[in-house]
């Protein structure tokens, strides 16, 4: 099977291939502030990720690029990206470094928002010359390096050795002249290695929980030969949010991913220590089901609905919001028993400031 027929798949199976699991955040409860003592009007949303100052802590995460179809898609993308303020990166641009044909797929979210923040995308076996033309590609502002070893052991051609990936990752963040940001695509990521990246000298890490595109249900629909038994591997995005906070960061930003679907999953996910959420099948379903003034009144409600929960709990920043008390219960509850988490600090930080 061709590249641009597997990334056609993709797409198609990422908007009708229902999620497996859950991302966690239903365990999740916020502890109100009845006297919150603040403005709607007056509340920040602007956050950071290594160098880079967003307006916005939501991300339009990467989806697709490499496909003729790919370009329209881009491009209402970038054009939300571009009237609400949002940080955008493409999909994985090793299509357009070995067919420059199809370099017009990606170059046309810099060409519709010149002024914004565009993040570039490869998988983690590039090499830092790939690195260096991604992102001059798109005049790219950091570089996404995605990691998907479940996807491609499940993919009949995909990849089956993934020696030298940390490796790679510390000499191209140590080269290149923009932030790097590794990114997971949906099956979460233990402490472990959250560990090695910051140590690596990643600026940004995307835990990419479950609970959104599920990358090993699409492979085995796609494959004859499925192996639906590792359609729920992973961890959720909130057991990836508590391994990360078992870390000590270093100053490395986390990103929230994997089945955020509205403001409240946002606030939650930044009560739990992320700098900024990423959203891709929120995005997708968007412009492929609306027209662009509905998709930015979408966009507006994202907002409110994280202001909302801003207010309520008395943050007047996401910095704030970062340290909102929160109860976890459920089955994260029990998971994080076994994982020598303790919930406590989460439930009365507010209290104990």
């Amino acid at each position: 099977m061709s590249r641009s027929s597997r990334k056609l798949d993709h797409m198609e199976h990422a908007l009708t291939t229902g999620q497996a699991g859950t991302n966690g955040l239903e365990d999740l409860s916020f502890i109100p502030d009845s006297l919150p003592n603040i403005s709607y009007v007056n509340l920040s949303m602007q956050t950071s990720l290594g160098s880079l100052q967003l307006s916005s802590p939501i991300l339009i995460n990467a989806m697709t690029g490499g496909v003729a179809e790919a370009e329209d898609i881009n491009g209402k993308l970038a054009l939300i990206a571009r009237e609400k303020g949002l940080a955008m990166a493409v999909g994985s641009q090793m299509a357009a470094l070995r067919d420059p044909s199809l370099t017009k797929t990606y170059r046309i979210v810099r060409q519709v928002n010149p002024q914004g923040i565009v993040i570039a995308n490869l998988g983690a076996e590039c090499t830092l010359e790939q690195a260096e033309r991604a992102i001059a590609m798109i005049g790219a502002d950091a570089l996404q390096i995605h990691l998907n070893v479940m996807q491609e052991l499940l993919m009949p051609e995909g990849d089956r050795t993934f020696e030298g990936y940390l490796e790679a990752i510390a000499r191209i963040a140590d080269q290149l002249t923009v932030p790097v940001i590794v990114k997971e695509v949906g099956f979460g990521m233990a402490r472990t290695s959250i560990r090695q990246l910051v140590e690596a000298g990643a600026a940004a890490i995307d835990i990419g929980g479950s609970g959104g595109t599920n990358f090993a249900k699409i492979e085995n629909r796609r494959n004859p030969e499925a192996y639906d038994m590792f359609d729920t591997w992973g961890l959720s995005t909130v057991q990836s949010l508590l391994e990360a906070g078992e870390v000590n960061l270093k100053g490395t930003s986390l990103i929230a991913s994997g089945g955020l679907r509205h403001g409240l999953d946002v606030a939650k996910s930044i009560a739990l220590g992320a700098s900024a959420v990423g959203m891709a099948g929120v995005f997708l379903r968007m412009v492929k089901t609306m027209d662009t003034q509905a998709c930015l009144d979408r966009v507006d409600r994202l907002h409110h609905e994280l202001k909302i929960a801003m207010v309520a709990l008395g943050a007047r920043t996401l910095s704030e919001l970062g340290s909102a008390s929160v109860v976890i219960g459920g089955e994260t509850a029990r998971w994080a028993e076994q994982r020598a988490i303790d919930l406590r600090r989460y439930a009365l930080r507010k209290e104990q400031m």
